[in-house]
């Protein structure tokens, strides 16, 4: 049997799976890297995972998705919005040098999109157009199968779109760490709602409290999910403008508020459209969870070393 390695590297995650021809997983290591250990700890944990994956099958190929703008036919990292120390990275190269391997490296989001097409809530749709919401804001563009570069590096940056002339972007409102920063707002002024009650005193990850906070009917988390429902959506209605995906496909952290926020995006998205594209595409949250980008990454893997 045939097998690949997929790798994840993220801001504090890193994620390094071994798989089959299909991309079902077989095999997982995960690990958390500190901020402090920047890239030289990340490929420190990348050599390690990498020399325990490979024990359980020759692999063919190693497929990547990055945390950041990556010169993708070349495998050279252009940035990291997270970690320091990976500008200018040939990351490609030096994953090459380790594992003696066929190595193909793209955006995170870039991959992910990739593994929601290919094995995802994208399969059958064409084009497929990803959003990713979770400590930051990207996205993706799938096209008759294929991820949409364009000009290098080639990422369909949505989280960067502008929101008004001031220059608020998405990502500035509709990010994780966005929506922390108006749940923690609201402590002053809403001490009685439930969603106050449930964050207490923490400092990040309120977010994760919105869902059970909306199914209490919470008018605080209402409120916030029109909010970041409606700015998400007037972001993607430029996507939709230019690229008239079929279907808009959401993942992250913010994703897994459920079917609420999938209803919102859907509900304020079809205002920010023109007429003549009515009634839009549709939208579905990820199928893969927190495997979208490993899955997608076996998926870059596989089709690399095809033929």
């Amino acid at each position: 049997m045939d097998s690949y390695l997929g790798i994840e590297i993220g801001g504090t995650k890193l994620q390094r799976v071994l798989g089959d021809e299909h991309a079902l997983l077989l095999e997982r290591r995960r690990f958390a890297v500190e901020l402090s250990h920047v890239a030289a700890g990340a490929r420190e944990h990348s050599a390690q995972a990498v020399g325990e994956l490979r024990q359980f099958g020759q692999a063919r190929s190693v497929g990547v998705g990055f945390g950041g703008p990556v010169e993708w036919k070349t495998g050279r990292i252009c940035r990291s919005h997270h970690v320091e120390g990976w500008n200018g990275f040939e990351l490609k190269d030096w994953l090459q040098r380790l594992t003696s391997l066929p190595v193909f490296v793209d955006n995170d989001s870039n991959v992910a999109s990739l593994g929601e097409a290919a094995h995802g809530a994208g399969r059958g749709f064409n084009p497929m157009f990803y959003v990713n919401c979770g400590s930051g804001v990207g996205g993706g563009l799938i096209v008759d199968g294929n991820i949409y570069h364009g000009a290098t590096p080639g990422e369909s940056e949505i989280g960067h779109v502008r929101l008004d002339r001031s220059g608020t972007i998405v990502e500035a409102r509709c990010a994780g760490w966005a929506v922390d920063t108006k749940i923690r707002a609201l402590r002053g002024s809403n001490a009685e709602s439930a969603l106050v009650q449930m964050i207490g005193d923490s400092q990040g990850g309120e977010a994760k409290h919105l869902a059970a906070a909306l199914q209490l009917g919470d008018a605080a988390a209402r409120r916030i999910l029109h909010e970041t429902g409606e700015d998400l959506a007037f972001g993607l209605s430029h996507a939709v403008h230019l690229f008239h995906p079929e279907i808009i496909v959401i993942g992250g952290g913010l994703s897994l508020i459920g079917e609420p926020l999938r209803a919102a995006i859907a509900k304020a998205l079809r205002g920010f459209i023109m007429e003549a594209f009515s009634p839009g595409p549709r939208v579905a949250l990820a199928g893969l969870g927190e495997d979208v980008v490993p899955v997608g990454a076996l998926e870059l893997a596989i089709r690399g070393a095809s033929p």
